[in-house]
């Protein structure tokens, strides 16, 4: 037992087995230092900690208890026992990792407590509880893409001390820096600053190869090696999975004449010789390196189909006779790079896309969009020869990687397209991602942290990340702590999605005192908007084009289409033709006004359903920011006006704005298009009104977001970077077209405009009840399926919409029997028998034309609003 008297508490280490734990010692040490900083010397019952292995009298303990026992992977129990002496804590664990997580949540429950007396009654008065995950794999994605940017922390032995330790005392347990992914491709004839690019030559001189950056120094690379082994040392001593992205393989950038260290010594007979005999030497140098991420696709600057290249490189995936992990980057993964990569005998992982690039509500979508469907034939760019024919659907999303039986995992990879600057902060998204993160049995989720992709492409500037222009908001060297409430409910919400909110209300407390309540709030209902309008309108599936948090505007009007050929988005390019992420489930704009004129809606989402959700978020988030302001003026408080306090004000009132620029202009679009399709000046009235309002909102936007950066720069072309400021013009003009056209119109017409209440869509109405019972199915059978219907007002009809969860496969739809208020459907033993999950939903229709889906969403928008089926014979899924 180690005592430290003055302090007036102990901690002892209880099982032999665990003094000899690296993680133990540094989780142990973390704890004493927070307790000699936080729990000063009083009078008062002793503390003592005792850590501990899962026995015979620990079990006891917990059974005394009724908590429950840590008996999985990563689980713990805290117990607390008081007496007029002493107050008794037991960290109990299944393993090393529990007890990690044990010691720390003790240390974050000190940490966001005051000095003394509060930290004190923390420790002395906390319920036993018992933690478990079931998810394997929660991971944060790092990106070195910058020279100008990224050096700083990448050398800063003080930045990753402090960065790894928040991750794992966040409950992540994997951390994957990537390197090489600073351009879209090892293609692109832009390429300029191609630091790790092609990474082995910035880390290692293998001495029977005469390959070397030009104009690298010998020290620098020298450096850059050390720097990797403390990286992933400090990962391993704190229990993280370090994992090692290699994001691209081209060395010759041909086509790129300004490129800053060019790479000399490859040719096309070593190349793939090379990098197998460099990536096994990188892994005997950092021996903590547990896992390599391959982008092993044509943009990894290896033309298509490459298997022969891949399997050669993969050979080096191993130290000694120890096989290292491969996970592949899923975009044009096929069945040959598979059976390459399971041959190597390593453990084999498929990364895939969550959705698309970007972040959406955390359900996965029911469908692609019609551009990621399978094509045929061969295409302009042969080294794309796969990926953009017939394993197309796999770009951006879980592709036909879910069959039930197979000979690798899979993990899902959140991308940072959304939002990358302004705060995220939902506890019900976070936990519908822990809940459904595990969807077709995947083992988790890896996390593009914020600020992800800042200064890519050559567009960085000396001094590092920090977005700010404000003196007094900024972050310098310590660009992520910005985001502590994000990683600690991504982090946290992955572990365990039923953690108690005490877990992040605590953060809160301790930053905002009795405001507390407000930013947690306020924060929640701002940090759903940007994921809702990804979901519902999605013009780029690529990350680098499309960015709503700081919006290019898409025109409503025709005739002003995008003059850069990025935008994959259908013609005629306009807001309202655009697809959602999820175009099974939610309208454009364009096709519901179609449907809604023809009484044949198909219950998918509305855009009028969407505007009102942006609505209610932002309105709630103005709401709190108002109580804010409320609570400022009425209390004395010194958290008030602190540079934490200022960020997060400002990201909410941005975000609100955002998501009322969005109600509006979505508005707008319905309005337009009713025009269009009616031939009504009325609507082109309306429209132009809610369009002036939209871009109200955005001169707001503009207006709170002044202390950043004029130049907050995620690549070199407009669309990726600038100021919200930058984007009015875009507005402006489309509002001038808008404008052109109701003049002319009114000119034309002469009608009369009717009035506003006149054009409100026709609703659902009735608030209906749909019973369903999940049926148990067996593989190769026909399955039956029920749903019954109560509270609707009218007769009503169902449809039943399925597939199997295979992107490459297209949807079926059917009428159900209808007997009284119950309805039928059978389907055959095809279904059953295409080696994956079954995705279905129900369709309930009405005579008058209105329909709804079922199950749908819930009010938070983070349950997944289908079912899914697993069948009897095939793999159990997780």
């Amino acid at each position: 037992m180690e005592s430290y008297p003055s302090q007036n508490w102990t901690m002892e280490i209880d099982d032999e087995g665990l003094k000899g734990s690296e993680q133990i010692q540094w989780a142990s040490s973390e704890l004493i230092h927070i307790l000699q900083t936080r729990v000063r010397s009083r009078k008062g019952p002793r503390i003592n900690i005792r850590i501990r292995s899962l026995d015979e009298n620990a079990m006891r303990l917990l059974d005394a208890e009724g908590i429950g026992y840590p008996n999985t992977q990563e689980s713990f129990s805290l117990i607390r026992t008081s007496s007029a002496d002493s107050h008794d804590i037991d960290v109990i664990a299944y393993d090393t990792i529990g007890i990690v997580y044990g010691l720390l949540e003790l240390a974050d429950l000190l940490q966001c407590s005051s000095m003394k007396e509060e930290a004190y009654a923390q420790l002395a008065a906390f319920t036993s509880k018992t933690e478990r995950t079931a998810m394997p794999i929660r991971s944060v994605t790092r990106l070195f893409v910058s020279e100008e940017e990224d050096k700083g922390w990448f050398y800063s032995p003080a930045f990753w001390d402090e960065y790894l330790t928040n991750l794992v005392m966040q409950r992540f347990n994997r951390f994957h820096l990537a390197l090489g992914i600073g351009y879209d491709s090892g293609h692109d004839p832009n390429v300029v600053d191609n630091y790790f690019c092609f990474a082995y030559p910035f880390l290692l001189q293998l001495p029977q190869y005469d390959v070397k950056a030009v104009h690298l120094p010998t020290e620098e690379r020298e450096r850059n090696l050390e720097a990797l082994r403390y990286i992933s040392e400090q990962a391993k001593r704190r229990g993280l999975h370090f994992q090692l992205g290699l994001w691209t393989h081209a060395h010759a950038f041909l086509d790129s004449p300004n490129v800053r260290y060019p790479i000399q010594g490859i040719t096309k007979h070593n190349h793939a010789l090379y990098c197998r005999d460099a990536l096994q030497a990188l892994l005997q140098a950092c021996p903590a390196i547990d896992g390599v991420t391959l982008r092993v696709h044509y943009e990894s600057g290896i033309p298509e189909p490459a298997s022969e290249f891949w399997k050669t490189v993969m050979e080096g995936a191993r130290r000694h006779d120890k096989r290292i992990e491969l996970d592949m980057h899923a975009k044009g993964v096929d069945e040959q790079l598979i059976h390459t990569a399971v041959e190597t005998g390593s453990p084999v992982l498929v990364s895939a896309k969550y959705a698309a690039e970007h972040m959406g509500l955390p359900y996965h979508q029911a469908d692609i969009r019609q551009l990621e469907k399978p094509r045929t034939g061969k295409t302009a760019l042969q080294f794309d020869a796969v990926t953009a024919t017939s394993r197309r659907f796999t770009r951006y999303g879980y592709g036909d990687f879910l069959q039930e039986r197979r000979s690798y995992d899979v993990i899902y990879r959140l991308w940072p397209g959304t939002q990358r600057l302004l705060l995220w902060g939902d506890p019900q998204l976070a936990a519908g991602f822990g809940r459904l993160g595990r969807f077709g049995g995947a083992k988790g989720i890896e996390w593009f942290e914020p600020l992800s992709f800042k200064a890519r492409k050559n567009s960085g500037t000396l001094g590092g990340r920090d977005p700010y222009a404000s003196q007094s908001l900024q972050l310098k060297e310590h660009d992520w702590k910005k985001y502590q409430i994000t990683y600690r409910l991504m982090g946290r919400l992955l572990y365990n999605p039923d953690t108690n909110r005490d877990a992040w209300s605590r953060y809160y407390r301790a930053s905002f005192g009795e405001a507390a309540p407000y930013f947690e709030k306020g924060l929640a209902a701002a940090s759903r908007i940007l994921p809702l309008i990804t979901t519902a309108y999605l013009p780029s599936a690529a990350n680098n084009i499309y960015w709503p948090e700081m919006y290019t505007n898409q025109a409503i009007v025709a005739g002003q289409e995008p003059t850069d050929g990025d935008f994959d988005t259908p013609a005629p390019y306009t807001f309202g033709t655009a697809s959602p992420l999820d175009p099974q489930l939610f309208y454009a704009i364009d096709d519901y006004v179609t449907d809604h004129l023809s009484g044949k809606l198909n219950g998918k989402i509305t855009p009028v359903e969407v505007a009102n959700w942006l609505s209610q978020l932002a309105n709630e988030a103005q709401k709190q920011l108002q109580r804010i302001q409320e609570y400022c003026e009425g209390e004395a408080d010194n958290k008030k006006g602190t540079a934490e306090w200022d960020r997060f004000c400002v990201d909410i009132e941005a975000l609100s704005y955002i998501g009322q620029f969005f109600k509006c202009k979505i508005e707008a679009a319905i309005l337009y298009a009713y025009f269009k399709q009616a031939k009504h000046a009325t609507f082109l009235h309306y429209a132009l009104n809610s369009y002036r309002e939209a871009k109200a909102s955005w001169e707001q936007l503009i207006h709170a977001t002044d202390v950043y950066k004029s130049d907050l720069a995620f690549g070199y072309k407009p669309y990726a970077r600038g100021h919200w400021q930058d984007r009015l013009e875009g507005i402006e003009k489309d509002i001038a077209a808008m404008e052109r056209e109701h003049r002319a119109c009114l000119l034309q017409s002469g009608e009369p405009l009717m009035r506003y209440e006149e054009l409100q869509p026709i609703v659902f109405g009735d608030t209906i009840t749909c019973m369903h019972v999940q049926p148990v199915a067996s593989c190769g059978e026909a399955v039956s399926l029920s749903i019954e219907v109560k509270g609707a007002s009218e007769a009503v009809s169902v449809d039943i919409y399925y597939r199997p969860a295979n992107q490459a496969a297209s949807y079926t739809g059917m009428e159900m029997t209808c007997v009284g208020n119950c309805f039928y459907a059978q389907l055959p033993p095809a279904v059953t028998s295409t080696g994956y999950p079954l995705i279905y939903y129900f369709i309930v229709r009405k005579a008058s034309g209105a329909a709804k889906l079922w199950p749908g969403f819930e009010a938070t928008l983070s349950n997944q609003p289908y079912y899914t089926l697993a069948f009897l014979g095939g793999e159990e899924l997780g």
